[in-house]
């Protein structure tokens, strides 16, 4: 019998480049997104991130370069069916209810979606009592969320978000952090362009930094965001002690307070036994810390010094 063979990636996109006149807007970018993995698009304003974004989605068509869409070439129909997509800019009519703009939608993409799952993708978004209320009345941060309904409806395979959460206060950022993780728990691909760093650092497991239309840096938060620091307040620190945390890693002092460098990917148990260690040396620990640089910290480095080309 044959072995089963792997899933094709959601995405997976070779050499993308693009031209608009005179001026190079995405130069040889290469990636993929894995089947329920949560990817992250960054980069500064006019990086060529939405370029890349319409090219995966067969809406520009690249001047050099492949692109693949669940096993499918991004421009066959059979494989937009199975993709969501939240553009970053969109207006819907404003004489329409939030459930006919639904009911559109689904109609336009020939999906067969029942009343009750329409029902329920507004309510996973906060708007299901908002449901017969007319889009013109509708705040911009409910726009949002209904933007999002529309790329859900369908159940795809694939969710492709243009800054999802630019729009929202608050809460309705943490819905939307909420409802990715649940995405991915069900095995869903998301493709997430955002300037909110944060929420980025939240969600996702892989990053890809684009700058100047190139691809500057890409990899998990891990590999990205290096090694992490542990910052102790210590009373009683001798010859011995500090031998002791030399040990865990490089250390630096600043009065009673010690920052030890740690491995990117440390043992488990190499903090709780260090303190242990410290307290049977008759050391008396009033704070630890764990800490790392931010990813907004990386990124900015990343753009400053042209990351990793």
């Amino acid at each position: 019998m044959l072995a089963e063979l792997p899933p094709s990636p959601a995405v997976w996109c070779s050499g993308l480049r693009k031209r608009y006149r005179r001026r190079t807007a995405v130069d040889d970018v290469s990636f993929t997104v894995g089947r329920g993995e949560v990817v992250g698009l960054l980069g500064p304003n006019g990086a060529g991130k939405t370029s890349v974004i319409k090219m995966l989605l067969g809406l520009v068509r690249p001047d050099a370069g492949e692109v693949l869409l669940l096993g499918r070439p991004a421009r066959d129909p059979r494989a937009r069916a199975r993709v969501g997509y939240l553009p970053e800019l969109f207006r819907y009519q404003p004489w329409l209810t939030a459930a006919e703009v639904l009911a559109l939608h689904v109609r336009l993409a020939g999906a067969v979606v029942p009343p009750p799952r329409r029902r329920e993708c507004l309510a996973a978004v906060g708007l299901a009592d908002r449901a017969a209320d007319r889009v013109g009345g509708f705040s911009k941060g409910m726009q949002q969320r209904l933007g999002l309904a529309v790329a859900l409806v369908a159940d795809p395979e694939l969710v492709v978000l243009d800054e999802p959460t630019s729009a929202l206060d608050p809460l309705g950022r943490a819905d939307v952090r909420d409802l990715l993780l649940s995405l991915k728990e069900r095995g869903v691909a998301v493709l997430l362009n955002s300037h909110l760093i944060g929420e980025v650092e939240r969600v996702c497991d892989r990053v890809v930094v684009l700058d100047k239309g190139r691809v500057a840096a890409a990899g998990t938060l891990t590999e990205l965001l290096g090694r992490r620091e542990l910052r102790l307040r210590l009373d009683g620190v001798d010859a011995p002690v500090q031998a002791r945390l030399a040990t865990a890693g490089d250390v630096t002092r600043s009065g009673d307070t010690f920052t030890v460098t740690l491995p990117a990917d440390p043992d488990p148990t190499a903090v709780p036994d260090l303190v242990a260690d410290l307290v049977a040396l008759g050391v008396r620990v009033h704070a630890v810390e764990p800490g790392r640089i931010s990813l907004e910290e990386r990124l900015l480095d990343i753009l400053r010094t042209g990351g990793d080309r």
